[in-house]
């Protein structure tokens, strides 16, 4: 039995997050609902806020195929306290409380809620929960969400609803002018581990004093709590490099950074998700890192298209971009430790680029990949802590 996490013992970590219409103060407490799909590439969105919070105390995950287990140590072999809940009756009882939102944690390729989806949701307002909703459909333009939201007194927050037009940017080349290295971190498929790896990163060289800042891409790093955003895949296409050039001169001229580290989006081989191409445009990245799984064959969403190899995006990349791929992350799912060490070898040998798996080997491997490729970034790190 998992115990129950106390309201005490949660931290208040987090920055508000621009452009969201939050209502409570920040580490407010969370559910997050990823029936079916916790652990799979849809449920992308929870398994990244039970990695990485910055906006929420994560109390639950709500997943009947995983309940009782750690959050964690499910994911990533080490527990985090967060349980794995059958139902959210189940998940309101462990926390002793009404908590004070419910994160649709799902992020199905349609974008859309499945009727039982939507149940589950509107079961979270009645009892008096917030909603906070990443997908395409826009719970703030449904009668019944809208009336039910109303009659309880609790708002829905639609992450992915882009700006006013007259708000956003196009590309103006003010990215010129930022003088830090920037390095996105893209790959060879979607829900393949950019983000994660980009929040690893970031870490990664804090801690090894780099000044680094990210900048997310997608509605998850947003709910997460990232200061600078967009969530791509919601704009009209002409605004894309230039939301992302001013999302990253916000971070230069806002944090002053020593590096910036842009996350990516699908890739650029993708034949659905072409917002790779609209990062490489509007960040202007002196170095890219590619994130590839091995053992996947075939498109997570698309499995009627062969996976391209990490040898065919780098090529991609860099005859897209005036830019240089500096090293290749692993996703190691179906792979056991040995198998990630003889693929980090088979790519190092193969492409003559340092490869690491950002969650299996020591973070070191992964700020060296960025320090190695940027000297003057070396010049003021410090020693990694042993």
């Amino acid at each position: 039995m998992i115990p129950p996490v106390p309201r005490s013992a949660l931290g208040t970590r987090l920055q508000s997050v621009p452009g969201l219409a939050a209502s409570l103060p920040t580490g407010s407490s969370a559910i997050t609902y990823c029936e079916g799909q916790f652990g799979e590439q849809d449920g992308k969105t929870a398994n990244g806020l039970v990695r990485h919070s910055e906006k929420y105390d994560i109390l639950s995950v709500i997943d009947s195929r995983q309940a009782g287990k750690d959050a964690g140590e499910f994911l990533d072999g080490t527990p985090n306290g967060i349980p794995v809940l059958a139902d959210l009756a189940e998940a309101i009882d462990r926390a002793g409380y009404v908590p004070d939102y419910l994160i649709c944690g799902v992020a199905p390729a349609d974008g859309l809620l499945s009727p039982a989806q939507r149940l589950v949701l509107l079961d979270g307002i009645s009892r008096g929960m917030h909603i906070i909703n990443g997908l395409h459909e826009f719970l703030n333009d449904d009668a019944e969400f809208v009336a039910a939201s109303l009659l309880a007194n609790v708002t829905i927050t639609d992450v992915r609803r882009p700006k006013e037009k007259k708000d956003l940017h196009l590309f103006s080349g003010r990215v010129f002018d930022v003088t830090c290295p920037r390095i996105a971190i893209l790959g060879t498929d979607g829900a393949i581990g950019k983000r994660t790896t980009a929040t690893l990163l970031v870490q990664a060289l804090i801690d090894r004093g780099i000044k680094a800042v990210m900048v997310g891409t997608g509605q998850t790093t947003l709910i997460q709590g990232g200061k600078y955003g967009v969530a791509l895949d919601a704009l009209v296409p002409q605004f894309c490099s230039g939301e992302v050039e001013h999302q990253v001169v916000s971070a230069f001229e806002g944090e002053d950074p020593d590096v910036i580290i842009v996350e990516g989006q699908g890739a650029l081989s993708h034949p659905a998700y072409l917002t790779s191409a609209h990062i490489l445009r509007g960040s202007r990245p002196a170095g890219v890192i590619v994130q590839h799984a091995p053992k996947r064959k075939m498109l997570g969403d698309f499995p009627m298209v062969a996976m391209p190899t990490a040898a065919s995006e780098v090529t991609l990349i860099e005859a897209f971009a005036d830019t240089k791929v500096i090293g290749i992350t692993v996703n190691h799912e179906h792979m056991a430790d040995h198998e990630i060490g003889e693929a980090i070898e088979a790519l190092q040998t193969e492409l003559g680029l340092p490869a690491t798996d950002p969650l299996t080997r020591p973070l070191d491997q992964l700020a060296d990949m960025v320090l190695d490729a940027f000297p003057e970034l070396a010049a003021v790190a410090t020693l990694p802590t042993q």
